[in-house]
């Protein structure tokens, strides 16, 4: 099955299987995809083969946002989260910080009691700018898909060449709680390589950074849509009930997917 690109800044009320009643934001291209990982399971296709378009301002986002929630709220729709996510990485817009100030504005004009969530892939978290606009959202839901570095330039291919494992987990661990971590587990073949993050190694390193992060909440999910990499096995729930289970053994509230 191919791959396919959120062609609007707006799309949505979709139910999503983690959030509920999801009314998405895309500050990405809609004919393209920008992002600083290019993971083999991304739902947006392979970065090289989505190129093309340029971001939205943020007056087109928070001006087409507004329209929506205002058309939403006279209707009497419900809408349980506002969620940045797209075709790509949200923080990468350079008014990411000030998109999200608005965001939160609209919300409590139009939704008070809906949550603000972003999608990140985490790597722009060493910014102050993104770093305060996540604290102020209600879901700042982070990405964590491996503690070794090789198995993430594996599955998530970061393009940064600074990236580091060990830097991300003392920036996540900096937010002091206020996120939720969210992992992909999967396993495979990518480029004649095995890709697997469900081994003991890999669960066990992966507990072990869930204690120095110390996040609210974990999100664990499993492949539910088209990924470009055709050669990835969905792990089953239950399996993935054993990993959560782990996790929760140590206090942490998990949920399934």
């Amino acid at each position: 099955m191919p791959t396919s690109l959120f062609g609007s800044i707006i799309f949505g009320p979709i139910h999503s299987r983690r959030l509920g009643v999801s009314l998405g934001v895309n500050l990405l291209p809609a004919t393209g995809k920008v992002c600083s990982f290019d993971c083999i399971y991304c739902e947006c296709g392979y970065n090289a083969e989505r190129r093309g378009g340029k971001l939205p301002a943020k007056e087109e986002v928070i001006a087409a946002l507004d329209q929506k929630l205002q058309q939403m709220a006279s209707e009497e729709k419900p809408l349980d989260v506002i969620t940045f996510a797209g075709n790509g990485e949200p923080t990468v817009h350079p008014d990411f910080a000030e998109i999200i100030d608005a965001t939160i504005r609209l919300r409590n004009r139009f939704y008070p009691l809906a949550k603000v969530s972003v999608l990140s892939n985490s790597t722009r978290i060493d910014r102050l700018d993104v770093f305060a606009a996540l604290n102020k959202v209600d879901n700042n839901i982070l990405k964590l898909d491996s503690v070794f570095q090789e198995t993430v330039d594996l599955i998530d291919a970061p393009n940064q060449e600074n990236f580091n494992v060990d830097n991300l987990i003392e920036n996540l661990a900096a937010f002091r709680g206020n996120l939720i971590i969210q992992t992909m587990f999967l396993r495979g073949e990518h480029n004649g390589k095995v890709v697997d993050n469900t081994t003991p190694k890999e669960v066990e390193g992966w507990l072990d950074a869930l204690k120095k992060i110390k996040p609210r909440q974990v999100m664990v999910y499993s492949l539910d849509r088209p990924t470009p990499e055709q050669k990835l096995q969905k792990v089953s729930k239950e399996e993935l009930e054993q990993i959560a289970a782990k996790a929760r053994e140590l206090g942490f509230y998990v949920t399934v997917s």
